[in-house]
Protein backbone atom coordinates (compact mmCIF):
# COMPACT_ATOMS: atom_id res chain seq x y z
CA UNK A 1 0.00 0.00 0.00
CA UNK A 2 1.98 3.27 -0.85
CA UNK A 3 2.38 5.72 1.86
CA UNK A 4 1.23 9.17 1.87
CA UNK A 5 3.86 11.50 2.15
CA UNK A 6 3.56 15.08 3.89
CA UNK A 7 5.35 18.03 1.97
CA UNK A 8 8.70 17.73 3.77
CA UNK A 9 9.05 13.65 2.54
CA UNK A 10 7.78 12.35 5.49
CA UNK A 11 5.08 9.88 5.78
CA UNK A 12 2.10 11.37 6.72
CA UNK A 13 0.61 10.32 10.24
CA UNK A 14 -2.94 10.50 8.92
CA UNK A 15 -1.86 7.67 6.25
CA UNK A 16 0.59 5.78 8.87
CA UNK A 17 -2.65 5.13 11.36
CA UNK A 18 -5.08 3.83 8.85
CA UNK A 19 -2.51 1.84 7.13
CA UNK A 20 -1.36 0.00 10.45
CA UNK A 21 -5.32 0.28 11.50
CA UNK A 22 -6.08 -1.91 8.65
CA UNK A 23 -3.54 -4.76 9.70
CA UNK A 24 -4.86 -4.79 13.10
CA UNK A 25 -8.05 -4.56 11.60
CA UNK A 26 -7.92 -7.68 9.39
CA UNK A 27 -5.20 -9.73 11.30
CA UNK A 28 -6.71 -9.65 14.64
CA UNK A 29 -10.41 -9.63 13.62
CA UNK A 30 -11.77 -6.71 16.03
CA UNK A 31 -12.88 -3.41 14.80
CA UNK A 32 -11.22 -0.29 16.40
CA UNK A 33 -13.89 2.57 17.42
CA UNK A 34 -13.58 5.83 17.02
CA UNK A 35 -14.58 8.57 19.50
CA UNK A 36 -12.09 7.52 22.67
CA UNK A 37 -11.26 9.62 24.92
CA UNK A 38 -8.42 8.32 26.57
CA UNK A 39 -6.50 10.05 29.72
CA UNK A 40 -2.93 8.47 30.55
CA UNK A 41 -2.53 8.45 34.56
CA UNK A 42 1.09 8.01 35.50
CA UNK A 43 1.60 6.34 39.15
CA UNK A 44 -0.50 5.58 41.98
CA UNK A 45 -0.89 9.13 43.19
CA UNK A 46 -2.70 9.77 39.74
CA UNK A 47 -4.62 6.67 38.87
CA UNK A 48 -6.01 5.55 42.57
CA UNK A 49 -7.83 9.10 43.07
CA UNK A 50 -9.14 8.49 39.22
CA UNK A 51 -10.69 4.95 39.73
CA UNK A 52 -11.65 5.71 43.80
CA UNK A 53 -13.49 9.11 42.31
CA UNK A 54 -15.16 7.24 39.49
CA UNK A 55 -16.21 4.50 41.89
CA UNK A 56 -17.59 7.21 44.38
CA UNK A 57 -19.81 8.30 41.28
CA UNK A 58 -21.20 5.36 40.43
CA UNK A 59 -25.05 5.43 39.86
CA UNK A 60 -25.81 2.30 38.20
CA UNK A 61 -23.57 -0.52 37.78
CA UNK A 62 -19.17 -1.32 38.69
CA UNK A 63 -17.36 -4.00 37.37
CA UNK A 64 -13.89 -4.78 38.48
CA UNK A 65 -11.16 -7.35 37.61
CA UNK A 66 -7.39 -7.38 38.78
CA UNK A 67 -5.15 -9.86 39.44
CA UNK A 68 -4.13 -8.44 42.56
CA UNK A 69 -5.31 -7.12 45.33
CA UNK A 70 -3.18 -7.33 48.48
CA UNK A 71 -3.21 -5.57 52.11
CA UNK A 72 -2.54 -1.96 53.02
CA UNK A 73 -4.80 0.81 53.37
CA UNK A 74 -5.12 1.16 49.35
CA UNK A 75 -6.94 -2.26 49.87
CA UNK A 76 -8.93 -1.03 52.79
CA UNK A 77 -10.01 2.18 50.43
CA UNK A 78 -11.39 0.13 47.47
CA UNK A 79 -12.92 -2.29 49.89
CA UNK A 80 -14.88 0.38 51.49
CA UNK A 81 -15.70 2.23 48.30
CA UNK A 82 -16.65 -0.84 46.82
CA UNK A 83 -18.83 -1.85 49.51
CA UNK A 84 -20.67 1.86 50.13
CA UNK A 85 -21.59 2.11 46.25
CA UNK A 86 -23.29 -1.21 46.91
CA UNK A 87 -25.11 -0.50 50.11
CA UNK A 88 -26.83 2.55 47.49
CA UNK A 89 -28.25 0.19 45.63
CA UNK A 90 -25.38 -0.05 42.59
CA UNK A 91 -24.74 -3.55 41.27
CA UNK A 92 -21.49 -4.18 42.48
CA UNK A 93 -18.92 -7.23 40.92
CA UNK A 94 -15.82 -8.21 41.88
CA UNK A 95 -13.56 -10.49 40.20
CA UNK A 96 -10.24 -11.65 41.57
CA UNK A 97 -7.57 -14.08 40.57
CA UNK A 98 -7.32 -17.12 42.72
CA UNK A 99 -3.65 -16.96 42.70
CA UNK A 100 -2.80 -13.44 42.56
CA UNK A 101 -4.76 -11.91 45.09
CA UNK A 102 -5.33 -14.48 47.34
CA UNK A 103 -2.64 -12.16 50.07
CA UNK A 104 -6.28 -10.36 50.25
CA UNK A 105 -7.62 -9.62 54.25
CA UNK A 106 -10.57 -11.70 55.49
CA UNK A 107 -12.14 -8.55 56.81
CA UNK A 108 -12.37 -6.55 53.23
CA UNK A 109 -13.89 -9.57 51.90
CA UNK A 110 -16.35 -9.94 54.78
CA UNK A 111 -16.82 -6.20 54.53
CA UNK A 112 -17.90 -5.96 51.21
CA UNK A 113 -19.88 -9.28 51.32
CA UNK A 114 -21.98 -7.80 53.79
CA UNK A 115 -22.85 -4.89 51.67
CA UNK A 116 -23.84 -6.71 49.09
CA UNK A 117 -20.68 -6.45 46.48
CA UNK A 118 -20.80 -9.88 44.08
CA UNK A 119 -17.19 -11.29 44.76
CA UNK A 120 -15.53 -14.26 42.82
CA UNK A 121 -12.62 -16.03 42.12
CA UNK A 122 -11.11 -16.84 38.81
CA UNK A 123 -9.53 -20.15 39.27
CA UNK A 124 -8.40 -20.86 42.69
CA UNK A 125 -5.89 -23.10 42.86
CA UNK A 126 -7.07 -25.35 45.23
CA UNK A 127 -9.42 -26.39 43.13
CA UNK A 128 -7.57 -26.91 39.60
CA UNK A 129 -5.74 -29.54 37.93
CA UNK A 130 -2.03 -28.34 37.48
CA UNK A 131 -2.90 -27.10 33.73
CA UNK A 132 -5.48 -24.74 34.77
CA UNK A 133 -3.30 -23.54 37.48
CA UNK A 134 -0.64 -22.26 34.86
CA UNK A 135 -2.99 -19.75 33.06
CA UNK A 136 -4.07 -16.95 35.17
CA UNK A 137 -6.36 -14.01 34.73
CA UNK A 138 -4.01 -10.85 34.73
CA UNK A 139 -6.64 -8.68 33.41
CA UNK A 140 -6.62 -5.20 35.35
CA UNK A 141 -10.50 -3.20 34.61
CA UNK A 142 -13.10 -1.20 36.24
CA UNK A 143 -16.05 -0.11 34.46
CA UNK A 144 -18.38 2.34 36.17
CA UNK A 145 -21.84 3.03 34.50
CA UNK A 146 -21.12 1.57 31.64
CA UNK A 147 -19.12 5.00 30.48
CA UNK A 148 -15.91 5.25 31.59
CA UNK A 149 -13.37 2.08 32.08
CA UNK A 150 -9.85 2.24 33.59
CA UNK A 151 -6.82 -0.40 32.66
CA UNK A 152 -3.21 -1.13 32.79
CA UNK A 153 -0.61 -2.50 35.24
CA UNK A 154 -1.56 -1.41 38.74
CA UNK A 155 -2.76 -4.02 41.26
CA UNK A 156 -4.76 -3.34 44.41
CA UNK A 157 -1.94 -2.94 46.77
CA UNK A 158 0.10 -0.27 48.97
CA UNK A 159 3.85 -0.99 46.50
CA UNK A 160 1.61 1.67 44.30
CA UNK A 161 0.64 4.22 45.95
CA UNK A 162 2.38 7.33 45.72
CA UNK A 163 4.91 8.55 42.84
CA UNK A 164 7.87 6.53 41.98
CA UNK A 165 9.83 8.34 44.21
CA UNK A 166 11.66 5.78 46.45
CA UNK A 167 11.53 1.83 46.33
CA UNK A 168 8.56 1.46 48.05
CA UNK A 169 6.69 2.99 45.53
CA UNK A 170 6.63 1.47 42.41
CA UNK A 171 6.71 2.89 38.65
CA UNK A 172 3.21 2.40 36.78
CA UNK A 173 0.87 3.38 34.12
CA UNK A 174 -2.92 3.29 33.92
CA UNK A 175 -4.96 4.88 31.53
CA UNK A 176 -8.91 6.25 31.80
CA UNK A 177 -10.68 5.67 29.10
CA UNK A 178 -14.34 6.71 27.51
CA UNK A 179 -16.31 6.35 24.22
CA UNK A 180 -16.98 2.89 22.28
CA UNK A 181 -13.57 1.39 23.41
CA UNK A 182 -15.08 0.85 26.84
CA UNK A 183 -17.21 -1.67 26.12
CA UNK A 184 -14.36 -3.70 24.89
CA UNK A 185 -12.93 -3.39 28.14
CA UNK A 186 -15.97 -4.84 29.69
CA UNK A 187 -16.25 -7.26 27.01
CA UNK A 188 -13.01 -8.20 28.97
CA UNK A 189 -14.42 -8.49 32.20
CA UNK A 190 -17.20 -10.30 31.13
CA UNK A 191 -15.50 -12.51 29.05
CA UNK A 192 -13.88 -13.96 32.65
CA UNK A 193 -16.98 -13.51 35.21
CA UNK A 194 -18.82 -15.82 32.88
CA UNK A 195 -16.81 -18.62 33.95
CA UNK A 196 -16.48 -18.06 37.76
CA UNK A 197 -20.80 -17.05 37.98
CA UNK A 198 -23.97 -18.18 36.71
CA UNK A 199 -25.33 -14.48 35.91
CA UNK A 200 -23.58 -12.66 33.19
CA UNK A 201 -25.82 -10.11 33.48
CA UNK A 202 -29.28 -8.37 34.65
CA UNK A 203 -31.56 -5.97 34.65
CA UNK A 204 -29.26 -3.28 35.90
CA UNK A 205 -26.95 -3.25 32.76
CA UNK A 206 -28.24 -0.50 30.41
CA UNK A 207 -26.72 -1.42 27.47
CA UNK A 208 -26.32 1.78 26.29
CA UNK A 209 -24.70 3.21 23.63
CA UNK A 210 -21.52 5.80 23.40
CA UNK A 211 -21.02 9.12 22.21
CA UNK A 212 -17.82 10.05 20.75
CA UNK A 213 -16.28 12.21 22.78
CA UNK A 214 -12.67 12.54 21.87
CA UNK A 215 -9.98 11.75 18.74
CA UNK A 216 -8.45 8.48 19.77
CA UNK A 217 -8.75 5.14 17.48
CA UNK A 218 -8.82 2.19 19.69
CA UNK A 219 -8.51 -1.39 19.53
CA UNK A 220 -9.15 -3.81 22.10
CA UNK A 221 -7.45 -7.11 21.85
CA UNK A 222 -7.89 -9.96 24.60
CA UNK A 223 -5.32 -12.58 25.30
CA UNK A 224 -6.49 -15.90 26.55
CA UNK A 225 -4.55 -19.15 27.06
CA UNK A 226 -4.85 -21.38 24.30
CA UNK A 227 -3.02 -23.83 22.60
CA UNK A 228 -1.38 -22.15 19.01
CA UNK A 229 -0.40 -18.65 17.78
CA UNK A 230 -2.56 -15.60 20.16
CA UNK A 231 -4.17 -12.67 19.18
CA UNK A 232 -1.52 -10.97 21.68
CA UNK A 233 1.36 -11.98 19.97
CA UNK A 234 0.08 -10.96 16.53
CA UNK A 235 -0.43 -7.82 17.78
CA UNK A 236 2.70 -7.23 18.99
CA UNK A 237 4.10 -8.68 15.79
CA UNK A 238 2.19 -6.54 13.81
CA UNK A 239 3.79 -3.17 15.74
CA UNK A 240 7.45 -4.52 15.39
CA UNK A 241 7.04 -5.26 12.02
CA UNK A 242 5.10 -2.10 11.14
CA UNK A 243 7.48 0.35 12.65
CA UNK A 244 9.46 2.69 10.95
CA UNK A 245 11.16 4.79 13.26
CA UNK A 246 11.55 4.39 16.15
CA UNK A 247 9.79 1.28 18.94
CA UNK A 248 9.45 1.87 22.17
CA UNK A 249 8.66 -0.62 25.37
CA UNK A 250 8.87 -0.23 28.55
CA UNK A 251 7.73 -3.39 30.48
CA UNK A 252 7.74 -5.25 34.19
CA UNK A 253 8.65 -8.87 33.11
CA UNK A 254 10.99 -9.40 29.68
CA UNK A 255 11.14 -12.97 28.56
CA UNK A 256 10.00 -13.50 25.49
CA UNK A 257 10.50 -16.95 23.23
CA UNK A 258 13.55 -16.95 20.51
CA UNK A 259 10.80 -15.65 18.06
CA UNK A 260 10.43 -12.29 19.29
CA UNK A 261 14.18 -12.01 20.20
CA UNK A 262 14.69 -12.69 16.44
CA UNK A 263 11.90 -10.12 15.76
CA UNK A 264 13.45 -7.55 18.00
CA UNK A 265 16.86 -7.75 16.38
CA UNK A 266 15.40 -7.91 12.80
CA UNK A 267 13.80 -4.52 13.54
CA UNK A 268 16.75 -2.69 15.03
CA UNK A 269 18.94 -3.77 12.09
CA UNK A 270 16.79 -2.28 9.45
CA UNK A 271 16.85 0.84 11.02
CA UNK A 272 14.24 1.17 13.46
CA UNK A 273 15.65 2.60 16.77
CA UNK A 274 14.24 0.12 19.53
CA UNK A 275 14.59 0.79 22.90
CA UNK A 276 13.86 -1.17 25.97
CA UNK A 277 13.43 -0.09 29.44
CA UNK A 278 13.06 -2.12 32.24
CA UNK A 279 13.66 -3.00 35.84
CA UNK A 280 16.81 -2.31 37.36
CA UNK A 281 18.08 -3.27 40.84
CA UNK A 282 14.22 -3.63 42.12
CA UNK A 283 12.45 -6.38 40.92
CA UNK A 284 9.74 -8.84 42.17
CA UNK A 285 10.39 -11.64 39.49
CA UNK A 286 14.20 -11.94 39.45
CA UNK A 287 14.21 -14.94 37.66
CA UNK A 288 12.52 -13.37 35.12
CA UNK A 289 14.68 -11.06 35.20
CA UNK A 290 17.52 -13.24 34.68
CA UNK A 291 16.14 -15.18 32.07
CA UNK A 292 15.58 -12.11 29.84
CA UNK A 293 19.14 -10.96 30.45
CA UNK A 294 20.76 -14.27 28.80
CA UNK A 295 19.41 -12.50 25.32
CA UNK A 296 20.77 -9.15 26.15
CA UNK A 297 24.44 -9.68 24.33
CA UNK A 298 22.20 -10.61 21.13
CA UNK A 299 19.73 -7.58 20.89
CA UNK A 300 22.33 -4.91 22.06
CA UNK A 301 24.49 -6.45 19.00
CA UNK A 302 22.09 -5.96 16.77
CA UNK A 303 22.07 -2.05 17.75
CA UNK A 304 18.80 -2.47 20.25
CA UNK A 305 19.12 -0.28 23.37
CA UNK A 306 18.50 -1.43 26.92
CA UNK A 307 18.15 0.67 30.01
CA UNK A 308 17.23 -0.22 33.44
CA UNK A 309 15.22 1.82 35.37
CA UNK A 310 17.06 2.74 39.15
CA UNK A 311 14.56 4.07 41.43
CA UNK A 312 12.25 1.70 41.89
CA UNK A 313 10.57 -1.29 40.21
CA UNK A 314 9.21 -0.53 36.74
CA UNK A 315 5.82 -2.33 36.44
CA UNK A 316 4.44 -0.53 33.25
CA UNK A 317 3.34 -2.34 30.31
CA UNK A 318 3.79 0.36 27.44
CA UNK A 319 4.36 0.22 23.82
CA UNK A 320 4.40 3.21 21.28
CA UNK A 321 5.42 3.25 17.74
CA UNK A 322 6.40 6.33 15.14
CA UNK A 323 4.86 8.59 17.47
CA UNK A 324 1.47 8.08 16.12
CA UNK A 325 0.80 4.30 18.44
CA UNK A 326 0.90 3.29 21.07
CA UNK A 327 0.02 -0.09 23.20
CA UNK A 328 -1.31 0.14 26.79
CA UNK A 329 -2.79 -2.72 29.26
CA UNK A 330 -1.88 -5.40 31.06
CA UNK A 331 0.42 -7.31 29.05
CA UNK A 332 3.71 -7.69 29.62
CA UNK A 333 6.68 -8.83 27.28
CA UNK A 334 7.13 -12.28 28.22
CA UNK A 335 5.69 -16.01 27.47
CA UNK A 336 3.54 -15.65 30.66
CA UNK A 337 1.94 -12.82 29.27
CA UNK A 338 1.79 -14.08 25.44
CA UNK A 339 0.80 -17.88 26.04
CA UNK A 340 -0.69 -18.34 29.56
CA UNK A 341 -2.14 -15.74 31.04
CA UNK A 342 -5.77 -13.68 30.61
CA UNK A 343 -4.45 -10.28 29.49
CA UNK A 344 -6.38 -6.88 27.60
CA UNK A 345 -4.61 -4.50 25.62
CA UNK A 346 -5.73 -1.46 23.73
CA UNK A 347 -3.83 -0.41 20.53
CA UNK A 348 -4.32 3.25 20.68
CA UNK A 349 -4.30 5.46 17.17
CA UNK A 350 -3.70 8.75 18.54
CA UNK A 351 -0.57 11.31 17.90
CA UNK A 352 -1.54 12.98 21.00
CA UNK A 353 -1.66 10.02 23.64
CA UNK A 354 0.86 8.20 22.32
CA UNK A 355 3.16 11.64 22.80
CA UNK A 356 2.14 11.74 26.33
CA UNK A 357 3.51 8.11 27.01
CA UNK A 358 6.32 9.38 25.06
CA UNK A 359 7.20 12.05 27.64
CA UNK A 360 6.86 9.49 30.23
CA UNK A 361 9.09 7.46 28.79
CA UNK A 362 11.51 9.66 28.59
CA UNK A 363 11.53 11.08 32.34
CA UNK A 364 12.02 7.51 32.98
CA UNK A 365 15.13 7.52 30.55
CA UNK A 366 16.79 10.11 33.21
CA UNK A 367 16.62 7.99 35.83
CA UNK A 368 17.83 4.43 33.55
CA UNK A 369 21.25 3.24 32.71
CA UNK A 370 21.99 2.17 29.97
CA UNK A 371 23.31 -1.54 29.37
CA UNK A 372 26.45 -1.58 27.18
CA UNK A 373 27.95 -4.15 25.23
CA UNK A 374 31.15 -4.17 25.96
CA UNK A 375 30.82 -4.43 29.88
CA UNK A 376 28.04 -6.51 29.75
CA UNK A 377 30.37 -9.10 27.99
CA UNK A 378 32.34 -9.29 30.72
CA UNK A 379 29.94 -9.71 33.39
CA UNK A 380 30.64 -12.23 36.02
CA UNK A 381 30.15 -15.45 35.84
CA UNK A 382 27.96 -16.12 38.72
CA UNK A 383 26.32 -13.48 36.70
CA UNK A 384 25.98 -15.94 33.32
CA UNK A 385 25.22 -19.32 35.64
CA UNK A 386 22.27 -17.37 36.97
CA UNK A 387 20.71 -16.85 33.75
CA UNK A 388 21.60 -20.77 32.62
CA UNK A 389 19.93 -21.84 36.17
CA UNK A 390 16.38 -20.17 35.23
CA UNK A 391 16.43 -21.64 31.48
CA UNK A 392 14.40 -24.51 32.30
CA UNK A 393 11.76 -22.29 33.39
CA UNK A 394 12.05 -19.65 31.22
CA UNK A 395 8.24 -20.85 29.40
CA UNK A 396 6.79 -20.26 32.48
CA UNK A 397 8.05 -16.64 33.27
Amino acid sequence: MPVALAPDGVPDADARKQRLRRRLERLIGVAATEGNELIPLRNGSAIFPAMLKAIGSAKHTIDMMTFVYWRGQIAQDFAAALADRAREGVRVRLLLDGFGAKQIEPGLLDLMDEAGVQVAWFRKPVWLSPFKQNHRCHRKALIVDEDTAFTGGVGIAEEWCGDARNPSEWRDTHVQVRGPAVDGIAAAFAQNWAECHDELFDDRDRFTGHEQIGDSIVQVVRGSASIGWQDMQTLIRVMLTSAEERFRLATAYFAPDDYFIDLLCRTAERGVKVEILLPGPYTDQRACQLAGQHHYTRLLRAGVEIRQYQPTMMHAKIITVDSVAALIGSTNFNRRSMDHDEEVMLAVLDEEFTAALDRDYDADLEHSVAIDLARWRRRAAFQRLKEAAVRPVRRFL
